[in-house]
């Protein structure tokens, strides 16, 4: 049975969100064979991925990394990612690889 697994990126530039990427598959496999193909080609997937913008706060300011991890420390940061869930049609709790991409560098680890 195939399942959309999706590379998500989130684009950190002096320590502030500037915005959220994705690139979607269809694949086969036990989720480590899927997680391994994910970050396989995490770089190569960034420069054609879909571009979303950033969280921001009600008064319009951007998130800062740092929120961000303390959203990821209490297992909430794909709350963030909602849009691209509902953009890509994804079941509940999809298998992802999120690549940070710090100051234009992509930080993959394939």
């Amino acid at each position: 049975m195939t399942e959309k697994i999706l590379n998500l990126y989130i684009i950190i530039e002096h320590g502030i969100i500037e915005e959220f990427r994705a690139c979607s598959y269809e694949a086969r496999g036990s989720d480590e064979e899927k997680i391994s193909f994910l970050k396989k080609n995490a770089a190569h997937d960034f420069p054609s991925s879909f571009k979303f913008d950033p969280p921001v706060s009600n008064s319009g300011k951007k998130m800062k990394y740092k929120q961000f991890a303390r959203l990821e420390k209490q297992g909430k940061q794909f709350l963030l990612f909602e849009e691209i869930f509902l953009q890509f049609q994804v079941p509940d709790s999809p298998l992802v690889c999120l690549t940070p991409v710090v100051d234009g560098k992509i930080l993959s680890s394939n």
